[in-house]
């Protein structure tokens, strides 16, 4: 353990040569709201906007120290950990070569470029991450490069401990609590093991989407397990199976100690952290935030330091941002109308709406039939409550209705 701490310091050390550590910061909005010292470790602050850096740089650093003549590091990636490989090659002057599969947005390849320049060759391989997987891995095979696993490596945990390194020199000790993001768990593993290296370790949790909850599924079944499905939104999280290493070091954690998040909840805490403090978290770097409502009663006048993981958002992606947010916070609804097919019924249909009702979306589904047609009506208000109050207006006015808003299949064919 001893070792694993002096490791971990050097590894903070070393990364000085591309960055000062990212800041720790109290945030006076999240304090105020949950009656605690809450802090925020700005993570979605480096060169390439989240943490994954720390682990790239360590482990190319440290292969080359052992093997000076090893110039081929290989990943593959569609997001934040080939970001990071692409920054480190530059600044050790070895060649990169990215695989992502076709599918990739052209932001993230051209974010990848950017920091990678010429030291990185950009691969597109495959319509999923799989077929990227492999392809990278068999071209590693045929040219010696060496696989950098964006978490399941001894020496990307350890870049990642850094994080927990620069918290308790920034916070002067232990904080009451610490909240963790998990994808793959190399975050989680190696700031958990280097806090067990030291006095009197703080208490953590630990936060999966809930589409993706892969620790708790190995925590389970006593080893690390695929998920059957995968809900791809908090795509820097959302892991179908945690590594074997990172699992090794985090197999004694409490299940209950391991909360989910829904993915529309993380839309609204996304659009919080914007709107009112100016923060752009992505999906996966809103995880800890997130999780600040189900840890309330616990946090209550202690000092807790949530990890904003990242914050490479695309902002094409914010429609359907605010539209999850305000399906979760109940003031966006969709249901299916049976409207009567005479003058006038849809003026009766208008009068009942409140002053605050929005009609967003209005489409006949089906006009065919003689007496009534089958209208898809979507409508935002000011209050969740001013639902409730229309529904039984509409039950009074005699109209047949069906809310489809947390129907996934209707919603995903209609919506």
């Amino acid at each position: 353990m001893t070792d694993f701490a002096t490791a971990a310091r050097h590894a903070s050390d070393a990364l000085r040569q591309l960055f000062p550590p990212t800041p720790l910061q109290r945030n006076d909005h999240l304090s105020q709201r949950f009656e605690a010292d809450i802090w925020l470790k700005r993570e979605d602050l480096t060169p390439v906007r989240s943490y994954k850096l720390r682990g790239a740089f360590n482990a190319m650093r440290k292969v080359m120290a052992a093997h000076p003549d090893q110039r081929i590091f290989v990943c593959a990636s569609a997001g934040n950990h080939a970001q990071g490989v692409a920054f480190a090659c530059r600044h050790f002057g070895v060649q990169g070569v990215i695989f992502m599969p076709v599918t990739t947005p052209q932001q993230k390849i051209a974010k990848t470029r950017t920091f990678g320049g010429d030291a990185v060759e950009i691969r597109l391989t495959g319509d999923y991450f799989d077929r990227a997987l492999a392809a990278a891995q068999a071209y590693c095979a045929e040219t010696g490069g060496h696989f950098l696993s964006p978490f399941d490596d001894a020496d990307v945990i350890e870049g990642q401990a850094s994080v927990g390194v620069e918290i308790l020199e920034q916070l002067g000790g232990m904080p009451d609590l610490l909240v963790l993001p998990v994808g793959g768990g190399g975050l989680a593993s190696g700031v958990r093991r280097y806090l067990h290296t030291q006095p009197n370790p703080c208490a953590m949790r630990y936060i999966e989407p809930e589409g993706g909850a892969s620790l708790v599924a190995a925590l389970q079944a006593g080893g690390p397990v695929t998920l059957p499905r995968v809900d791809s939104f908090v795509d820097g999280a959302a892991v179908a199976r945690i590594g074997t290493q990172t699992y090794a070091q985090l197999a004694d954690i409490d299940p209950v100690d391991v909360l989910q998040a829904p993915e529309d909840r993380i839309c609204v805490t996304m659009l919080d952290m914007l709107n009112v403090e100016g923060i752009v978290l992505e999906p996966a770097g809103a995880l800890a935030v997130d999780a600040l409502p189900d840890l309330a009663d616990l946090i209550r006048g202690k000092s807790v330091v949530c990890v904003t993981s990242g914050g490479n958002f695309d902002f094409e992606r914010l429609p359907e941002v605010k539209e999850r947010a305000m399906r979760f916070s109940g003031v966006k609804k969709y249901f299916i109308l049976r409207l009567p097919q005479r003058p006038g019924a849809l003026r009766d249909f208008l009068e009942i709406l409140g002053p605050d009702d929005d009609i967003a979306r209005f489409e006949y589904l089906k006009k065919s039939a003689r007496n009534f047609g089958t209208v898809l009506i979507g409508i935002e208000t000011s209050d969740a409550a001013n639902f409730a109050r229309l529904f039984a207006r509409m039950d009074e006015a005699g109209f047949t209705w069906r809310d489809i808003t947390l129907d996934e299949t209707l919603a995903g064919f209609l919506v």
